[in-house]
């Protein structure tokens, strides 16, 4: 389902909230797709399921995923689209960590672009309205 990846700067719980959270906007997980229980996708990537917990309660805070008791968690409907401002004010708060992420690594601007791009491209199919 996704991958976790041990040199990867950001905590666990991050992993799998940016893992899930891309495959929720790219469509590879619909709404009203159950996802694994938290010991089940804890086993599945060999963690501690408190970690995948953590992941769980993110995106449910974010409107990404519910749980319904006894029954499973699942992929929600897109909530209601945030404004313009907002949006634009989501885009720079992102775009400045992954800057501050990548500086120290020595890249020139244009490695970066590139290779920004190249990763992109998986949401060209993407509805641009959103």
């Amino acid at each position: 389902m996704i991958k976790i990846v041990t040199g990867d700067t950001r905590p666990l719980f991050r992993q799998i909230v940016d893992g899930l959270r891309l495959k929720i906007a790219t469509g590879e997980l619909a709404p009203g797709t159950r996802l694994p229980s938290v010991r089940g996708l804890a086993m599945q990537l060999t963690i501690n399921p408190n970690t995948v917990s953590r992941a769980y309660n993110q995106l449910t805070q974010e409107g990404l995923i519910e749980s319904r008791k006894g029954v499973g968690v699942f992929v929600l409907e897109p909530r209601q689209q945030l404004n313009e401002l907002e949006r634009h004010r989501r885009l720079e708060e992102a775009t400045q960590r992954f800057v501050n992420a990548v500086i120290s690594l020595g890249f020139e601007p244009q490695e970066i672009l590139d290779h920004l791009s190249g990763e992109l491209a998986c949401l060209s199919h993407l509805d641009r309205s959103n």
